[in-house]
């Protein structure tokens, strides 16, 4: 066993929570920086390197990030959020629209979808009414992660979960288990917030209905896109729930979203070179450094020397969270799925895991994908998200409060 990767990883951790006071680098620095020490160091091969980069989910991420510059070029994202959001006369409104409709929507679009789209138009709310960006970015946040628990299909560790798992109906079996306790976890959120940011929620905010599409012809092509996006999900809901043997990957769905604005936009150049590429760095880096983690075997050593029931609820919960913060949801659910399939894991301990890497989003930045690309984006558009320890501070509580209604409610099926 070598700690080298874990020490890397550790340090980049720290480099991290210590952004807000040290100025001048970004989270996607940092985690490039840990990538290329341990490639350079000689501890992973360039050819392990490579192979340890999830193409799906870089390909992913690439279609969606053109749809939402599109999106946002062609004014059409502002005329979708006054569509949203226009009922609402004041933050306590925006808030509970962010968390159910954004949570809710994450459950069919994919948790870092609503993340890519949903932070432009948090600061664009948060703008117009002079209220606390940070308030709602951290709803976006906390709702397209708890929303994302309830489907196959809101996150990749779900998918994994419904495949791997060999689920029969998993549309049927996720909303079973998990639609009750996560709209409980929705409303927890609520309440947290509120009680965090009491003096914002009685604040006055709109965005107003009447807004202008700067660019006609694209938001043509975004409509285009997003309809292209919404019928191959549903066309994928129902292939996965008839039992066909078809698979449309996200990657699929995602690349064919993109396809009509890469062919069709006039200023696809423009969009090209506006998209966050410092994002797709950031996990290209990040599937590298964990790579480099899981081979020194510390993770394999932690589990075996717990001494522990992993097939108890709460202890498929606990690990989910707490591993999801050091090596990333994804390729924890890769790992941990096979050892309870093993041990003969019931439906409702495989959807105690689904939740509790799902749900570990919450605690710390790291712990989700689509945190970063929050940040990231925020960052791209001139502001300042959440520090690693603002998260933390409203993060951790919550995720304390989720785990309790996952638990509660999973012990009683």
């Amino acid at each position: 066993m070598n700690w080298f990767p874990a020490i890397v990883l550790a340090g980049v951790i720290f480099l991290i929570a210590m952004r807000g006071r040290w100025k001048g680098y970004k989270i996607w620095h940092v985690m490039a920086f840990g990538a290329m020490v341990v490639v350079f160091s000689g501890y992973l091969s360039p050819v392990r390197a490579l192979e340890s980069v999830n193409l799906d989910v870089m390909f992913f991420l690439f279609g969606m990030f053109v749809v939402g510059e599109a999106l946002e070029r062609s004014g059409y994202l502002a005329q979708l959020a006054g569509w949203l959001y226009g009922r609402g006369r004041t933050v306590d409104h925006m808030v509970l629209l962010t968390l159910f409709g954004m949570g809710l929507a994450s459950a069919l679009l994919m948790n870092d979808t609503l993340a890519i789209i949903g932070t432009p138009v948090m600061l664009f709310i948060a703008s117009k009414n002079r209220v606390n960006h940070k308030l709602l970015l951290l709803a976006l946040a906390f709702s397209i992660t708890i929303g994302s628990a309830l489907s196959p299909i809101g996150n990749p560790q779900n998918l994994l979960v419904a495949v791997g798992g060999g689920l029969k109906n998993p549309f049927l079996t996720f909303g079973r288990y998990l639609l009750l306790p996560t709209l409980v976890n929705l409303l927890v959120a609520y309440l947290w917030l509120k009680l965090l940011y009491r003096e914002e929620f009685s604040k006055p905010a709109s965005v107003g209905t009447a807004v202008k599409i700067r660019d006609p012809y694209l938001a043509n092509l975004c409509k285009l896109s997003l309809g292209l996006a919404l019928g191959l999900i549903v066309l994928k809901i129902l292939l996965v729930t008839l039992g066909w043997d078809c698979d449309i990957r996200l990657t699929y769905i995602a690349l064919a979203s993109a396809a009509p604005i890469l062919l069709f936009a006039r200023n696809r150049r423009r969009i090209l070179g506006g998209i966050d590429w410092g994002t797709l760095a950031f996990f290209a880096a990040m599937f590298v450094l964990m790579a480099a983690v899981w081979d020194s075997g510390i993770i394999q050593s932690l589990i075996s020397g717990m001494g522990i029931n992993l097939l108890s609820i709460a202890a498929i919960l606990i690990i989910s969270v707490l591993l999801s913060q050091v090596m990333s949801n994804v390729p924890m659910v890769a790992l941990y799925l096979p050892l309870l399939l093993s041990m003969g894991a019931s439906t409702t301990e495989l959807m105690a895991l689904a939740a509790g890497s799902t749900i570990a989003g919450n605690m710390l930045i790291i712990g989700a994908a689509s945190n970063v690309i929050i940040i990231q984006n925020a960052e791209k558009h001139g502001r300042r998200a959440f520090s690693f320890w603002e998260f933390a501070k409203a993060g951790i509580p919550l995720t304390v409060f989720n785990i309790a209604v996952y638990w509660l409610f999973l012990t009683l099926m």
